[in-house]
This record gives structure tokens, C-alpha cells and sequence, in this order.
């Protein structure tokens, strides 16, 4: 997640809550096909993990060809540290690159918790589905039936929330959210102030005719979680998606701005401190502004156990619902029910002032590739994401888990090809 308003002269210092499926502009919507994407869907929710799977290492070959590309786009990422994992059916392989705190000389190491941003909002999608497959809810009920007061609340589905055509506006293009959280970091926002800002500003449009990346929309659906369930978001994660994946890792803060140890110290272009020389330390700022949007916390074991899952639904869903799920994503680089697929990848990035992090799962090779860096920094040539000062701007802007997500899929031989950076 990334904050975006629009207004010019706040562009320098605030930049968009980008995910790769273009989430700063608004297009028409999709009719989802589910088959360009993935071409099997039925296979890649029936494939079971191999034994070598979680016993073996990769092979010596790839392993030396993703380490290489894995050192050489880290080079071109402005990011302190990274951790970077590789699960295949013949083994996994991971590694640890640079710092997790510079100023102490702390190196990275695999084990690092960091804050994943909107990867969180395959989490709230996926609870929302499991909810859909106990007959809890319906995808096509009305979020009027759940939240009063949202225009067109009573045309708006849920499935149009969770697939980002519902119209309502993102809360983080609101300057009346951006100037209180980048003077001061520390401030706590509950749900209900997020989504008063986000109402504000409603409707974009009229719900499904359009594609636009709200998290005010992954706002709502968390309140539909805590509706229906009856109980704390943090409750319906631990019980629906912690607990069957034994993710002992994976986290929800909630107003805390801590992290579990060890972690990695953040860094951000981000706020109003910051400065293209001296990046702002975002480590502890309150991620409560996130809530089901983004605002959780995990580490590489665990997001290379969820990736998998997230893109097969073992573990977490039927079979039934999981082809559902994919089938919802409209194309071959479509959004779907809280999840994106490019380039036959599966998945979903996650963007917070000091933290960039991919997940995706390849369906047709059962590859899971998971990116974490300390940083949110893009580089390369950038025409509206502030970049460092020394940065030479000779290559393609990108977010640093983004570029060394790539540069490892073009590695094992599945390229992924993200939309643009900005």
C-alpha cells in the first residue's frame, strides 16, 4: 500500500497505494473469464505438494541462477535489506541480503518480520470466501445489508468491494487522512474514521462499471467479518487462515505500532520529513490506518506456506470456492476476489511507508516466489515516486520487491511482467 492523493503539489512527497494491477486509474470493468490467466484451474486446485517440497533444497544450478538474479536486482533496488524465498516441487531455497538496520549493522537474516501492507488483503479475501463456502454471507449480498451509510450501499455487492468495481473512494486519496498521518506517524485511526473519509468522496461511479483500487473497500469488507462472525477481525484470521496453515509468524497488531523479533528497521521517501538524502525510519509508525487494507506482519516461512495456499486454496478453502475465487480474475492481468494474476502468477503486493513485499504463487508450475525488503523506495527512472538522490535513474522505476520479484520469475524461466511504475 502506497498513499495517493491527487493533488499536484503533494505529489512529490505522497505517492499511490500501487498493487501491479493498476491501481491508481480507473477502467472500465472485466467480465472474468478465469481462463486466460490460469489455463487449469481444476489441476492447480488438485495439485497436492510434492514430499520434496518442504524437505529439499533447490537444485545447485537454479539455485545459482536465481542467488545471481536475486544479488544483481537487489543492486539496482534502494532497499537496506531483502529476504527473498523460492518453493518449487523439487525443493526451496532462500536468502538474506544486506541490512535490517544499517545504522547498527544489524545484517538481514531469513527469519525477519516485516509488515507485508496489502498482502493483507488477501487475508480479509480470503476470510470473506470461507465465510461465502459456510453459507455465512452470500458474495452477492448487498454491503447495505452489513454497513448503513454507504452511497449506493444498497447495489454495491461484496464481491464488487473485494474486486475493486463498488465505486467507493480510497480514504488515502483523502488529504484530510494524508495530512494528519505524515505529521503525525504515531496517530491511530479506527475503521470507522477511515471509512467516513472514504464516503466522503463517494461515489466514484456506479458500482461495476468501473475498476478502481479502493482500501476503502477491504475497510468495509472487515466490518462485514466482524458482523457476521460476531467476533474481533483478529479472531476470524487466527481461526480461518493462522490456525489451519500453522502460520505461528504471521500476525495482526492492531493499534500497536510493534513488531515481534526480530525485525527489520523501515524505511520511507514517504511523510513530510523525509528527504530525497535522508529517508524517514517508518518502522513504528501506527499501522492501524491499514486494518484489513494492510496492516499485518509476517516472515518468509510463513508467506512461502501461505502463497502456496493462497494460489491452490488447500488448507483454506473447497475446492468449489477456490475455483471461484480464480475464476474471478478477469484476464491476463486481472483483479479477482481480493487476489491479481499476471503472467500466470498469483498473488498480490504489499506496499507500507518502510516495507514492499510480493507473494505469488505460478499456477502452472507450482513455483511460489516471496519477496520482503525494509524499504518502499522505488528506483529507476521514476516520473512521480520520489526516488533517493543518488539514484541514476537508468533503469525501469519499480519498487524494490517488485524488481527483484521479476528479475527471480524471469530466472526460473516464468516471466513476470509488471504493469508500469510510476
Amino acid at each position: 500500500m502506497r498513499i495517493n492523493v491527487d493533488s499536484p503539489p503533494t505529489r512529490a512527497r505522497v505517492v499511490a497505494f500501487v498493487i501491479l494491477f493498476g491501481g491508481l486509474v480507473s477502467t472500465p470493468a472485466q467480465a472474468a473469464d478465469g481462463g486466460t490467466c490460469i489455463s487449469d484451474i481444476r489441476q492447480v486446485v488438485a495439485r497436492m505438494p510434492t514430499p520434496m517440497m518442504m524437505k529439499a533444497t533447490l537444485p545447485k544450478d537454479l539455485t545459482a541462477k536465481v542467488d545471481a538474479a536475486a544479488q544483481s536486482s537487489f543492486a539496482k533496488a534502494f532497499t537496506p535489506g531483502a529476504v527473498v524465498g523460492v518453493r518449487t516441487p523439487e525443493g526451496t531455497w532462500t536468502a538474506a541480503y544486506g541490512m535490517a538496520d544499517p545504522s547498527a549493522g544489524r545484517p538481514m537474516t531469513v527469519a525477519m518480520h516485516t509488515r507485508i501492507g496489502s498482502v493483507t488483503k488477501t487475508f480479509t479475501g480470503t476470510v470473506i470466501m470461507r465465510l461465502s463456502q459456510d453459507h455465512k454471507l452470500s458474495l452477492e449480498d448487498s454491503i447495505e445489508k452489513y454497513i448503513s451509510g454507504v452511497p449506493n450501499g444498497d447495489s454495491i455487492t461484496l464481491r464488487q468491494l473485494a474486486n475493486m468495481t463498488s465505486g467507493v473512494a480510497s480514504y488515502t486519496r483523502s488529504a484530510k487522512f494524508t495530512d494528519t498521518y505524515f505529521a503525525k506517524p504515531e496517530t491511530v485511526f479506527t475503521p470507522e474514521q477511515l471509512l467516513k473519509v472514504g464516503i466522503a468522496a463517494s461515489p466514484l461511479f456506479a458500482p461495476g462499471a468501473q475498476f478502481d483500487y479502493s482500501n476503502t473497500n477491504t475497510i468495509l469488507l472487515g466490518m462485514v467479518i466482524e458482523k457476521v462472525t460476531g467476533k474481533p477481525v483478529a479472531e476470524a484470521f487466527e481461526a480461518m487462515v493462522f490456525k489451519p496453515l500453522k502460520l505461528l509468524n504471521t500476525s495482526w497488531p492492531g493499534q500497536s505500532p510493534k513488531l515481534p523479533v526480530p525485525y527489520a528497521e523501515g524505511f520511507t521517501l514517504q511523510g513530510n520529513f523525509a528527504k530525497p538524502d535522508a529517508p524517514s525510519n517508518a518502522t513504528f509508525w501506527n499501522p492501524a490506518w491499514g486494518w484489513t487494507a494492510g496492516e499485518m506482519i509476517s516472515n518468509m516461512d510463513d508467506l512461502l506456506t501461505y502463497g502456496r495456499a493462497l494460489g491452490t486454496g488447500q488448507g483454506l478453502l473447497n475446492a468449489e470456492t477456490q475455483e471461484e475465487r480464480l475464476k474471478s480474475i478477469p484476464g491476463a492481468a486481472g483483479y479477482g476476489i481480493a487476489i491479481g494474476c499476471i503472467d500466470g502468477w498469483v498473488g498480490h503486493t504489499g506496499e507500507l511507508p518502510g516495507y514492499n513485499t510480493a507473494v505469488y504463487y505460478h499456477a502452472a508450475s507450482d513455483i511460489t516466489v516471496v519477496v520482503q525488503t525494509n524499504s518502499d523506495i522505488a528506483s529507476g527512472n521514476c516520473a512521480e515516486s520520489p526516488t533517493l538522490a543518488n539514484d541514476p535513474r537508468d533503469s525501469v522505476c519499480s519498487s524494490p520487491a517488485t524488481r527483484i520479484f521479476a528479475a527471480i520469475t524471469e530466472a526460473l524461466g516464468h516471466k513476470f511482467t509488471p504493469l508500469p511504475a510510476r
